[in-house]
């Protein structure tokens, strides 16, 4: 058993160390961060997203869900509009900053050490899914993204594949997407009542189009335990012609399932 798994106090400890460490490696990189918000939109729309706001998510509260858009509004405000320009990187957590108390934002849905709990602004992962989806649309590369090992709740109004996700937790596990060419992206993320929704930009007309597709989903069986895995994979189109000049596979996920499900 690792030492922060027998006591709060040592488990705390440790993620103040990885969130020291993380602050310290960004001091000494070289790495040039988004930061500017601009309120005018680029002129080329690469990718449009939205996902429900309210889902039914086990036997959770449905006010956590609540609790989740009033956590996202303030989350969506520290970052809407963002312009990623050529070398830039956009960080989640360098945009939002921490979600404490203090700012506003309150106790929302968090999944943690393989456990669903209650914790101070919880769900805007939310928020990092939809950017995630979004960014993988466009020649931005992915150089950080994280997705939780379990599965915790039965699909409901899914429409994207399995676990392509990205998990957030300040600051040292974040979302990060590098640009490394000579245009600039904006990522603009809104409420509606229903819908968190989004669209990314572009300053010039993109050559390629993006298509995302799963592969080999099923349910096993290890022990006693469920087990639910697939494959995520992206095509590369060119649009010119139409022909997929690149097939890659981006994510094989092997998650346990928290809840009952059949397995044939």
């Amino acid at each position: 058993m690792k030492l922060s798994e027998l006591h709060p106090v040592f488990y705390h400890a440790r993620i103040k160390q990885f969130q020291l460490t993380r602050s310290l490696r960004d001091l000494i990189s070289r790495n040039k961060f988004a930061r500017d918000l601009v309120h005018k939109d680029l002129p080329y729309s690469c990718k449009k997203h939205q996902s429900l706001l309210r889902r039914k998510l086990g036997q959770s509260d449905p006010m956590l869900q609540e609790n989740k858009i009033i956590n996202l509004q303030l989350a969506v405000k520290q970052l809407n509009g963002v312009c990623i320009r050529p070398g830039e990187t956009f960080s989640f957590w360098k945009l939002v900053g921490k979600t404490t108390a203090k700012r506003g934002y309150i106790k929302g849905l968090l999944l943690s050490q393989g456990k669903v709990i209650t914790g101070v602004g919880g769900g805007i992962c939310q928020l990092a899914n939809l950017l995630y989806w979004m960014g993988l649309h466009t020649p931005l590369q992915i150089v950080e993204r994280h997705h939780h090992h379990f599965d915790p709740f039965p699909d409901d109004h899914r429409v994207l594949p399995f676990g392509s996700g990205a998990s957030v937790f300040y600051n040292y596990i974040d979302l990060r997407m590098h640009n490394p060419t000579d245009q600039t992206f904006q990522f603009r993320v809104w409420l509606t009542d229903e819908h968190l929704r989004g669209v990314v930009f572009s300053d010039q007309q993109l050559c390629y189009s993006y298509h995302i597709k799963e592969k080999k989903h099923r349910f096993s069986r290890v022990g006693e335990k469920t087990y639910r895995e697939n494959e995520i994979w992206r095509d590369v189109i060119d649009k010119r012609t139409g022909n997929t000049i690149k097939e890659e596979m981006l994510i094989a996920n092997f998650s346990e399932v928290k809840y009952e499900v059949e397995v044939v």
